[in-house]
C-alpha cells in the first residue's frame, strides 16, 4: 500500500479547528495526522488522558473532537480504551453493532511513561486492538513545566 500525501490531506478532518492549543504546538498536528489514517468509512473512538490536549480541545460546553471522545485521568488511558474495545467486541459478537470502530489513545509523556505506564502495559499485555500515541514534550506542561 503506497502513501499519497495529497489524498491523505483530503480526508475527513476529525479534529475541528478553533481549539485553544498554543500556536505552533505539535500536539494538534500529530492528532490530525494520526486521525487522517483512519479509513473514511470507519468510526473512531478517541481516549485522551488529562493534559494540554484534553484541556484545550474540550472547554465546556464545546469540543473540537468530531466523533466519540473519552476523557480520563492521567494514569489510565490504556485501561479506559481497553475496556471500551472489549465492550465493542462483545457487542459486535452479539450482532448489536455493524460499524467498524478504531480505538486510539493520546497521552503526553507524563501520562504515558510516568504515571500511566502500568495501564498501558496491561492493555498491551492483554493484546487489545488499539493504537496509543505518546507525544513526548518532556514535561507536564499544564503544571508549569514540571518535568516528567
Amino acid at each position: 500500500m503506497s502513501y499519497n500525501l495529497k489524498e491523505n490531506l483530503l480526508r475527513e478532518e476529525r479534529l475541528a479547528g478553533g481549539h485553544r492549543m498554543c500556536a505552533g504546538c505539535g500536539s494538534p498536528i500529530a492528532v490530525r495526522t494520526v486521525l487522517r489514517q483512519v479509513e473514511p468509512g470507519d468510526q473512531v473512538i478517541v481516549c485522551n488522558a488529562t493534559g494540554c490536549l484534553e484541556v484545550s480541545t474540550s472547554v465546556y460546553p464545546y469540543t473540537s473532537w468530531k466523533g466519540s471522545w473519552i476523557h480520563n485521568a492521567f494514569e489510565n488511558a490504556g485501561a479506559t480504551l481497553s475496556g471500551v474495545e472489549t465492550a465493542y467486541n462483545a457487542l459486535k459478537k452479539r450482532g448489536k453493532l455493524d460499524d467498524t470502530y478504531k480505538f486510539i489513545a493520546f497521552g503526553g509523556d507524563g501520562g504515558t511513561y510516568d504515571i500511566g505506564f502500568q495501564s498501558l502495559s496491561g492493555a498491551m499485555e492483554r493484546g487489545h486492538d488499539m493504537v496509543y500515541v505518546c507525544y513526548d514534550n518532556e514535561a507536564y506542561m499544564n503544571t508549569g513545566i514540571q518535568r516528567s
